[in-house]
């Protein structure tokens, strides 16, 4: 009987330890990137604080800086001003800001977009689908997607007004 007992629980050790260390792996260790430079950026539909709807597939012909995000993301807040002034400028060349928050409340995020005046495009993605189907971990991330809709490039740290100044270069048809 007590061979048997211990068996058992020796089984559900092992079982334990052996999801455990599964799930250390995938959480730390598994490339969990879905979309990679070269990709066609994966087309979606989101609305923004005025309830207008943006297709990704209609912005083909420009370029397109996809910027993830959150209100309570500290480099997020530090490099929007940098994305506001470059988008001033980048914006009549051909590149367009889509500027994705993920899962805040529309107060929380009109607040912040007012805060900064900012004037680029700003996606509500309250279920996080977008983000999952990019793959975003780290906030903020940006994708630099070309004119013909492929990832150019994926930025997953926070930006300086130069380098947001040369991905927009980098990007512009």
């Amino acid at each position: 009987m007590k061979k048997n007992r211990l068996l058992v629980r020796t089984v559900i050790l092992v079982i334990l330890i052996g999801a455990l260390g599964y799930t250390l792996y995938i959480n730390f260790f598994a490339n969990k990137e879905l979309v990679k430079p070269g990709d066609q950026a994966p087309d979606f539909i989101l609305t923004d604080l005025e309830g207008n709807k943006h297709k990704l597939s209609d912005y083909k012909g420009k370029g397109v800086f996809l910027n993830f995000w959150g209100t309570w993301c500290a480099p997020c807040e530090y490099e929007m001003p940098y994305m506001e002034n470059q988008y001033k400028y980048y914006k009549d060349k051909g590149v367009v800001v889509l500027a994705v928050n993920i899962g805040e409340s529309d107060i929380a995020v009109q607040n912040f977009v007012n805060k900064h005046e900012l004037t680029f495009p700003i996606l509500l993605d309250k279920d996080g689908q977008v983000k999952d189907a990019y793959g975003v971990k780290p906030l903020p991330t940006t994708f630099l997607i070309d004119k013909e809709g492929k990832v150019v490039e994926i930025q997953t740290r926070s930006m300086t007004e130069r380098m947001v100044r040369d991905y927009m270069e980098k990007i512009k048809p």
